[in-house]
């Protein structure tokens, strides 16, 4: 179903990145081994020329890239999105030096990036950060604390590091750090998840940062989180619309070939209802998803809410697809290897990380009333 007026270059592309995602980049994601980082196929992102877009490509680019992605092979579509979010805010925020000491490695697959801003007492509160950095002289700072919940620690190349330079500031406390990953004092462990993501915690234990190390500006580090967030939540979106619809296609399958009390499963008016509704609430996110990323590329002022509501919507709505889909294929569905069963697990995650549905919520409803109070 063609939503939001894509152009037939759009719908192209995107069919092309599906066919991708299947025959170069899934076969190279079943070789990895769960919970690390797998560089083989980061590295054909790179020669593909994927990762190199994710630096000129516009928020609703980005969200075509995730969702076809998704539907294909959802390990590549993480694989790129996390290498996006964690060297983002080298792009938009970096100077020249650290621009080009990572980009290219970054653009090449040659290079890992992650992006650490969780904590285990702040969570998806970025105003809470307790990861302290100490002053070590002029213009020099140490960190000591702990990240966790980090895609791709502690196997990353470099992390963008969220600390807090004045206490008591709240979000205007924090700073941004590009911090390669042999700093002394960095150390890191990889945590078992439910999803098979490379996700870890790190320990800072006096790490040295510098002037040269800022992103951005002292005590101006929540905005470079939030910027990236803001582009980055409503692809998060299209990365749940991409796993909904590997799903939905699958059920569409299913139902069509099952026998089931005499005809096929899809006769039944209670399946059938159940699929329509699945493929309602597919387009609707969809179409949201798309509109949050064309109002980041065109620089509306309403971008937080509409990236918030993009975020919640796909995220839940993927949730309840995957769900039905499960249902309605059966015990099939659960077996360990079944795409149903991998989605099951994939699809969790997403209504938590980059701010929780219950922050999404909260955006939404401050942006809200702060619009009413303009006017």
């Amino acid at each position: 179903m063609t939503a939001f007026s894509l152009e037939p270059a759009q719908l192209a592309w995107c069919a092309e990145l599906r066919a991708l995602a299947a025959e170069r980049l899934r076969p190279l994601a079943e070789k990895g081994e769960p919970g690390r980082v797998n560089r083989a196929l980061v590295a054909e992102l790179g020669r593909l020329g994927l990762l190199g877009r994710l630096f000129t490509s516009g928020a609703l680019d980005l969200c075509l890239m995730r969702e076809s992605l998704a539907q294909a092979c959802t390990e590549a579509e993480t694989a790129l999105a996390l290498q996006g979010l964690g060297a983002h805010p080298v792009h938009a925020h970096g100077t020249d030096a650290q621009r080009a000491r990572w980009l290219p490695a970054v653009s090449d697959g040659t290079a890992v990036a992650a992006f650490a801003l969780s904590e285990p007492g702040a969570g998806s509160d970025a105003a809470a950060l307790e990861l302290t950095a100490r002053p070590d002289g002029p213009a020099r700072w140490r960190l000591t604390g702990e990240k966790c919940w980090i895609s791709n620690a502690p196997e990353a190349d470099f992390y963008t590091v969220f600390a807090r330079t004045t206490p008591g500031a709240g979000a205007r406390g924090a700073t941004a750090f590009l911090l390669p990953a042999d700093r002394p004092g960095l150390t890191g462990r990889g945590l078992d998840m439910l999803a098979p993501h490379p996700i870890g915690a790190l320990d800072f234990d006096g790490v040295p940062v510098t002037a040269d190390d800022v992103l951005g500006e002292v005590d101006r580090g929540f905005r470079v989180a939030m910027g990236t967030l803001n582009l980055f939540r409503p692809s998060v979106g299209a990365f749940a619309v991409g796993m909904a619809q590997a799903a939905l296609d699958a059920t569409l399958a299913h139902t069509a070939r099952r026998d089931a009390f005499g005809g096929k499963l899809r006769d039944l008016q209670a399946v059938a209802h159940q699929v329509a509704e699945m493929a309602l609430r597919t387009e609707a996110a969809r179409l949201m998803v798309y509109a949050a990323a064309t109002a980041y590329d065109t620089g509306a002022p309403d971008v937080p809410a509409r990236s918030a509501m993009a975020k919640l919507l796909a995220t839940e709505t993927a949730q309840y697809v995957v769900d039905r889909a499960v249902q309605l294929h059966g015990a099939r569905a659960l077996q360990r290897g079944q795409l149903l069963e991998h989605l099951y697990r994939e699809v969790r995650a997403p209504r938590i990380y980059e701010g929780a549905s219950e922050v999404q919520r909260g955006i939404i409803a401050k942006e809200l009333y702060a619009h009413q109070e303009a006017r």
